[in-house]
């Protein structure tokens, strides 16, 4: 897969805010790592710079791990997962970000979920909606129609399922045909996640991709997959691209990986260490 050259090298005369200003909405209770790991992810994928917000109770638990990210807590459920209330608090951080990413470890809570809903009904521009955020939209699927900015969906098989209503068997026709015609008729760009993930275009454009291994079968590795697709919509790319260019280096991040680590060895946060040497792979230099 060619990679545009400016992806890796950079101007002398240049800044953070050339890279993307990405806003991610992520964590609750029992799923702090996930937010964490899509905001890690995004910025090792070279988003220059970002904003992770999450529940205010879980400042001293999220804050200090996310070194190089800016944090937003937000106004929590007793359960400590985002309150709706949050809503006005997030609207000026929404308003300033080149992309968005909302679901990664929000949980089901109904206050938490209204407060999704809500938050992508007033994006302004380009978002991408994964875990709990697609849980949210299982039922209101008017909100994409509604859009009118660009919107990545990333489900695995079950989120797929609980999605389009449709269940997907083990044949790859299965699974091309209830992608495409999901993306096609919700007019969003499709990640569905297995072994050859497929990336459909709201076009009807489709790539299988070729790179990663069983050992990505593990918890969070696709919160890891969404912070990267997030950096890469975040610096410019356009959604069906900065997709199929995530999914790929995502899958060959873990190649890599799997070699030091094995399959049943290797976790989430191995495959956004290796990212740098799979950048080094595709631009010639590894």
């Amino acid at each position: 897969m060619l990679w545009p050259a400016p992806f890796f090298d950079r101007k002398r005369q240049t800044h953070k805010g050339d890279y993307g200003h990405v806003l991610i909405v992520a964590g609750s209770r029992c799923y702090t790592g996930a937010a964490y790991l899509c905001s890690r992810a995004a910025m090792r994928a070279g988003a220059g710079y970002a904003v992770l917000a999450f529940p205010e109770t879980l400042q001293g638990i999220i804050g200090p791990g996310a070194r190089e990210v800016v944090t937003l807590p937000l106004r929590s459920t007793t359960q400590q997962s985002v309150s709706e209330k949050a809503l006005p608090q997030i609207i000026p951080a929404l308003k300033r970000a080149d992309c968005l990413l909302v679901g990664c470890g929000m949980s089901r809570h109904p206050s938490t979920q209204a407060f999704i809903r809500s938050l992508v009904r007033r994006v302004s521009g380009p978002v991408v909606v994964d875990a709990d955020g697609l849980n949210a939209l299982v039922g209101h699927l008017d909100i994409l129609k509604g859009l009118r900015v660009s919107a990545i969906l990333t489900p695995h098989r079950g989120e797929m399922e609980r999605l389009s209503g449709l269940r997907i068997d083990d044949t790859a026709a299965s699974r091309k045909k209830v992608a495409k015609d999901f993306a096609l008729r919700y007019n969003v760009t499709l990640i569905l996640k297995g072994h050859r993930t497929l990336v459909c275009s709201s076009r009807g454009r489709l790539y299988e991709n070729t790179t990663g291994n069983p050992g990505l079968a593990t918890a969070g590795s696709g919160d890891v997959l969404s912070g990267i697709v997030t950096a890469f919509v975040g610096q410019g790319m356009e959604p069906f691209e900065a997709a199929c260019r995530a999914v790929y280096i995502h899958g060959l991040a873990a190649d890599l990986a799997v070699k030091d680590k094995t399959q049943p060895g290797m976790i989430a946060s191995d495959v956004i260490d290796y990212l740098p040497k799979a950048f080094k792979k595709v631009a010639g230099a590894g």
